[in-house]
């Protein structure tokens, strides 16, 4: 049985525009409808997923009522993990459950170790969150809460450190081996440090496609499969001359983003995570779209990447 840990995209879950509860349910069940199709052909499953849209509801919240304190950045990452491997779990195992197949799905709520020296915590550059008019972001950067401003307005930015260590590894390989359809790492997993032998939070968020090219080593994965909101992978994106790729090597893909064709904030962390994995004894890596999972799998969709 083949073994692929599928990156669910956070828009995929929900759509920023639209982000009600209801909206973000029905996202879950079209994603989950797929995945089972996925399992139905015989894939051994584990899943991990992103959090952008969720944790930036979360701080637009806080941000926006004086009633309550707010958390820190890791308190918020549980939350999500939590909230949407609820949902994620409860809608995979019915859908798995109407094609008469019984196995068990659990979400593990997922600690990962970062590193305490990553130079994002001196100087963040994550955008995180919902855009801000200008009064309201100078009020916030007033408060000590960093902005940066782009076309679209004001965005909070935090620390994005490199993931090192799944502290819960051991008992997530120990679920896969007993055939449990595992949800790990969601938002990129809580981020923590290890100091005198204790752990702790840090405000920060983890770049979810990198800690799942962690994951995929972890569980022995053959194959891992990110899914965005694009099908292929491209150069020269956006313009009149781009060019989506199929099959692509490591060396090919390194050439890609050395001359800058996949952009910092979208598709570039997830070639290089998808790199990574292959670097660290994976067989194969795929970049394409939810509604192109199963067909990315079997070949005839999706940007490869081959050793």
């Amino acid at each position: 049985m083949s073994r692929i840990v599928i990156a669910i995209g956070g828009n995929a879950i929900l759509n920023p525009a639209r982000g009600s509860p209801i909206e973000q349910q029905k996202m879950i069940e079209e994603t989950c409808r797929e995945i089972a199709r996925i399992i139905q052909r015989g894939y051994d499953v584990v899943l991990t997923h992103g959090n952008g849209p969720q944790i930036g509801n979360i701080l637009a919240m806080q941000e926006e009522c004086a009633l309550v304190h707010p958390q820190p950045l890791d308190v918020c990452g549980a939350e999500t993990q939590g909230m949407l491997g609820y949902s994620l779990q409860q809608s995979l195992d019915n859908r798995l459950r109407e094609s008469g197949i019984t196995k068990q799905v659990v979400t593990v709520l997922t600690q990962v170790v970062v590193d305490a020296s990553c130079s994002s915590f001196n100087n963040p550059t994550k955008p995180v969150g919902i855009y801000y008019p200008e009064p309201r972001a100078h009020e916030m950067m007033a408060q000590g809460i960093r902005m940066i401003h782009d076309k679209k307005g004001y965005r909070r930015v935090v620390a994005s450190p490199e993931p090192l260590r799944i502290v819960e590894e051991d008992i997530i390989k120990k679920l896969v081996a007993l055939g449990v359809i595992v949800i790990a790492g969601g938002g990129g997993g809580i981020p923590v440090i290890r100091k005198n032998g204790s752990l702790s939070g840090v405000e920060a968020v983890i770049d979810k496609d990198l800690t799942g090219s962690l994951l995929a080593s972890a569980v022995s994965a053959e194959t891992f499969l990110i899914l965005t909101d694009v099908e292929k992978a491209a150069l020269n994106y956006g313009t009149d001359n781009q060019v989506d790729l199929d099959d692509i090597t490591v060396s090919e893909a390194q050439r890609y983003i050395e001359e800058g064709h996949f952009g910092k904030g979208s598709m570039e962390p997830k070639i290089l995570a998808a790199l990574r994995f292959i670097k660290s004894g994976g067989k194969t890596s795929i970049i394409s779209s939810l509604n192109k999972a199963l067909p990315a799998l079997l070949g005839t969709a999706g940007t490869r990447i081959i050793a």
